[in-house]
């Protein structure tokens, strides 16, 4: 993997102070219902069959990758009556759950899909209701729905069912993918996501479905939660939504341009980061797999501010995560066109997207304050650190599917996980002033796919605020095992300070992020579940850091079972760079398919 930087920005610190927790916290993989469309309109050509035909082999794909723990469950409408006005009464009821979502039984699924015949309606609200009764009572839970269309029975209105299950309490996120829709079914499949926190993802024609249903249902397995009230940036910044602090989440589509307002405080320097998750893809040409990511600042008149920022990923079809970030002081100024405070508007723009990449992909915002400095902490230590053999037992952990649900580390210590072909897993560690990470990555040795089968391998590591620290990456067979290694240096308030990149963006206590991936193999569909280590080392005693203005802790971080109000709604709060204020307004722009961090620091 390549990244390529056109501007490069001091990160901003924040303060993050909750106690590492005691132990690691193994998330479990969430109960999973997938809703396939199975009405008349799925019997419409797609390559070398029917639409029907693409949609049955991506839920094997996905059946045939899903990890043994999972439970996976299968619901579909449509197969029961024709689609004629006669039949719609009854059309309008045929929904069926052909698989309880119980531990993964992969030949069972398979049955039950092969005999899917589409002809009927297009019951999805009832389909959805029917899916979420059929989830536990309790914890978190998934429903990934594949759709052509929008639905044709309503009542009751899938929007409106969505927005009722989460107004009744129920742990439940919705990710909707539209299958060759039109802009009517996109809007209804995105109100419907959105209302439950969960994500719209395009899939244009069967090949692009094959891929992003897998990627789409592992993130839901492994507890992915798109936390946020829904918003929908504008296409011009004149008619931009006004953010404020908290969480958001919207959708971007290819080359498309979205704006958000943001009242900047006088003093203040706004700090922003990009993050955008591609789904896996087989067999795309080098010189085609690329993507980026641009993030410009403009101020009250349109008027472009001059910081711009632009991150090109080449390796998007591993699914990789590609962040972008800026910094924005204006408002600390006093002369120019772009100073003073006031209403700012941050424009992000997906400028170049990868050969068959979805047409739009989710985006997270979070928006945030922190307050200036009277000291700022001890001196800058550019040095890394060491890396400590940590010893003791090997404690399973399971991954999550996004920064928003990393599986939580202790500390230092050795942690097993088993990444299928595709995965871009994260895990979190908590870093104090003063405190530096190394860790290594080994990749068992599984016996390959085949003889010649290999697989891009990588690990990364991320600031608080998504910003890549580190990365070390490799090829992968399978045939022998492999290791990568990072080291990040002490974290220090000064570090942003410093002339190495790498290390301003250590300048921010808190919850770092350990990223870990499994390519598509060339060569072959896939690798065999490959067993992965985590040996994590964490150095130096927690020590002071910067006096905050204002003095005390100014800053700490929510909790995972806090509620955040944002503009009268109110949505879960995920450990993800969400940061509390306590005496002074914290803000993020964030996610897994596209994030945005805002954070605003005072000065004198």
């Amino acid at each position: 993997m390549l990244k390529f930087r056109t501007a490069a920005i001091a990160a901003a610190g924040l303060l993050l102070l909750l106690p590492v927790p005691a132990q690691a916290d193994p998330a479990e993989y969430a109960p999973t219902m997938i809703i396939l469309d199975a009405s008349g309109s799925m019997e419409r050509p797609d390559r070398g069959g029917t639409m029907m035909d693409a949609a049955k082999q991506a839920v094997r794909t996905f059946v045939d990758s899903a990890p043994a723990q999972a439970a996976v469950g299968l619901t579909t409408y449509g197969t029961g009556t024709g689609n004629t006005e006669a039949e719609k009464a009854a059309g309008c009821q045929d929904v069926r759950v052909l698989h309880q979502p119980n531990t993964l039984d992969k030949a069972a699924l398979t049955t039950a899909v092969d005999g899917i015949r589409a002809r009927g309606w297009t019951p999805m609200g009832t389909a959805l209701r029917q899916a979420a009764d059929a989830l536990p009572d309790s914890g978190p839970r998934s429903i990934v729905l594949v759709s052509d269309g929008d639905d044709t029975c309503a009542p009751p209105d899938p929007c409106e069912v969505a927005a009722e299950l989460k107004r009744a309490g129920v742990d439940l996120v919705v990710h909707a993918i539209g299958f060759a829709v039109d802009d009517k079914a996109r809007a209804q499949l995105t109100c419907m996501a959105q209302a439950t926190g969960g994500t719209y993802t395009d899939a244009a024609d069967g090949a692009a479905l094959e891929r992003v249903l897998p990627r789409v249902s592992s993130a839901a397995l492994r507890n992915y939660q798109a936390t946020g009230t829904p918003i929908t940036g504008s296409a011009e910044y004149g008619s931009a939504p006004v953010a404020k602090a908290g969480q958001y989440l919207d959708t971007i589509g290819q080359r498309e341009k979205r704006y958000y307002a943001v009242d900047v405080p006088e003093g203040a320097t706004a700090h922003f980061t990009g993050i955008v998750s591609f789904p896996r893809a087989k067999d795309v040409s080098t010189t085609e797999d690329m993507n980026a990511l641009e993030l410009r600042v403009r101020n009250r008149e349109g008027t472009d501010c001059g910081k711009r920022e632009r991150e090109l990923e080449t390796r998007s079809s591993d699914g990789v995560a590609l962040t972008v970030a800026t910094t924005f002081d204006g408002a600390a100024g006093s002369s120019g066109a772009c100073s003073g405070g006031g209403r700012y508007y941050f424009e992000v723009n997906w400028d170049l997207a990868s050969t068959g990449a979805p047409a739009h992909l989710p985006m997270e915002i979070l928006i945030g304050i922190e307050p200036g400095v009277t000291d700022p902490g001890p001196a800058a230590t550019p040095t890394p650190v060491t890396f400590i053999d940590p010893g003791g037992p090997v404690q399973p952990v399971t991954g999550g599917g996004s920064f928003t649900v990393a599986a939580t580390l202790p500390g230092s210590g050795k942690f097993s996980d088993t990444l299928q072909s595709g995965e871009f897993v994260f895990y979190r560690v908590r870093l104090d002033w003063g405190q530096g990470l190394a860790y290594r990555v080994q990749f068992a040795e599984t016996g390959g796919a085949n003889n010649t089968s290999a697989a891009n391998v990588e690990t990364v590591l991320y600031s608080p605020l998504g910003r890549e620290i580190a990365t070390d990456t490799n090829a992968y067979t399978g045939r022998s095992s492999a290791e990568l290694s990072v080291e990040s240096v002490p974290v220090r308030y000064t570090n942003r300070e410093q002339s190495d990149s790498a290390v301003k963006q250590q300048a921010i206590a808190g919850w770092h992020y350990l990223a870990v991936k499994v390519g598509q193999p060339s060569g072959a569909d896939a690798m065999p579940p490959t067993p992965v280590q985590l040996d994590v080392s964490v150095s130096g005693t927690a020590g002071p850091g910067p006096a905050y203005r204002g003095g005390g802790d100014v800053l700490g971080e929510q909790s995972q079972d806090q509620l955040v109000t944002v503009d009268g709604s109110t949505a879960t709060a995920r450990p993800w760079t969400l940061y509390a204020l306590v005496g002074a307004g914290i803000a993020l722009l964030v996610g897994i398919g596209v994030a945005v961090v805002v954070v605003v620091r005072r000065r004198a």
